[in-house]
C-alpha cells in the first residue's frame, strides 16, 4: 500500500460493513468504540507494557503502564485500578464529539469522593465502554498518579510508583508484553452516535462540570484516525 494511503480506500460498502462488524480477534474482544485498519496493521490483543510520557515543557519523563484489556474484563479492571488513588480524587472527562479532527476537549472536576465517582461511572458504563469519542481520567494530584480510560478504551497509568497497578493487571491475567502494539499506533476508526452525545451531556451534568456541548452526529458514525 502506498505511503499515506488508507487501507479503507477502494473498499465496497459491503466490505467496510463486514470489517466494522468484527469485534473478536482470537480471545480478544473489542468494544464498539474502535476498529483496527482494514489490513490489520495492528491486530488487537490483550496485554500491557511499560512506557514513558515525555514532558517537553518540564524536560522530564513520567513512567507509564499501557494496557489493552478484552471487553469482558475491561471496565472492572479500570475500576479496580482506581482504588490505589485514595478516597478523594479529581476527574477529567475527555470528548472529541465536537473536535472530530482537532484532538479532544477536557472538562475538569476537582475533589470528588471515589465511591461517589465510581457509582456514577458504573451508571454510564455503556457510554464509557462503547463511545469512541468519550474518555475519562481519574487522578490524585497529591501523589501524583493518574488512570486514563481513553477514547480507544486503552488503560493508561501515569506515576512514579506503578507496582501496585501492575500487580492488579497481573492478578487479572493481563500479561506483560513489551512488544505489544496498540491500535493507536496505526490507522483505526472510532464510532459514536447521537445517543452517546446525549449521554455524555448527562454524565457531565452528573459530575457537576460546566461547559456547553451541543453538536450531534448521525447514529453509527465511524471516523478515521491514523496513529502516530
Amino acid at each position: 500500500m502506498p505511503v499515506g494511503a488508507s487501507s479503507f480506500q477502494q473498499l465496497s460498502e459491503a466490505e467496510l460493513e463486514s470489517h466494522l462488524e468484527v469485534s473478536r480477534y482470537g480471545n480478544y474482544i473489542l468494544t464498539d468504540a474502535v476498529r483496527p485498519s482494514y489490513d490489520l496493521q495492528v491486530v488487537p490483543t490483550q496485554g500491557y507494557r511499560h512506557d514513558y510520557y515525555r514532558d517537553e515543557e518540564n524536560r522530564n519523563s513520567v513512567p507509564v503502564l499501557m494496557a489493552s484489556v478484552s471487553r469482558e474484563n475491561l471496565f472492572e479492571t479500570f475500576m479496580e485500578l482506581l482504588d490505589p488513588l485514595g478516597f478523594t480524587v479529581d476527574v477529567v472527562l475527555e470528548t472529541s464529539h465536537k473536535k472530530r479532527h482537532n484532538g479532544h476537549a477536557d472538562l475538569y472536576r476537582e475533589h470528588i469522593d471515589l465511591p461517589v465517582l465510581k457509582s456514577v461511572l458504573w451508571e454510564f458504563e455503556d457510554l464509557l465502554m462503547n463511545d469512541g469519542c468519550t474518555g475519562v481520567a481519574v487522578l490524585n494530584p497529591g501523589v501524583p498518579q493518574e488512570i486514563q480510560f481513553d477514547e480507544h478504551k486503552l488503560l493508561i497509568v501515569y506515576g512514579e510508583q506503578l507496582r501496585q497497578f501492575e500487580e492488579i493487571l497481573q492478578q487479572r491475567n493481563i500479561d506483560r508484553n513489551e512488544q505489544i502494539r496498540f491500535l493507536t499506533e496505526a490507522e483505526h476508526v472510532h464510532s459514536s452516535s447521537d445517543l452517546y452525545a446525549q449521554q455524555f451531556n448527562e454524565l457531565k451534568t452528573r459530575l457537576g462540570m460546566d461547559g456547553e456541548f451541543a453538536e450531534r452526529r448521525e447514529s453509527g458514525d465511524w471516523g478515521l484516525e491514523v496513529g502516530d
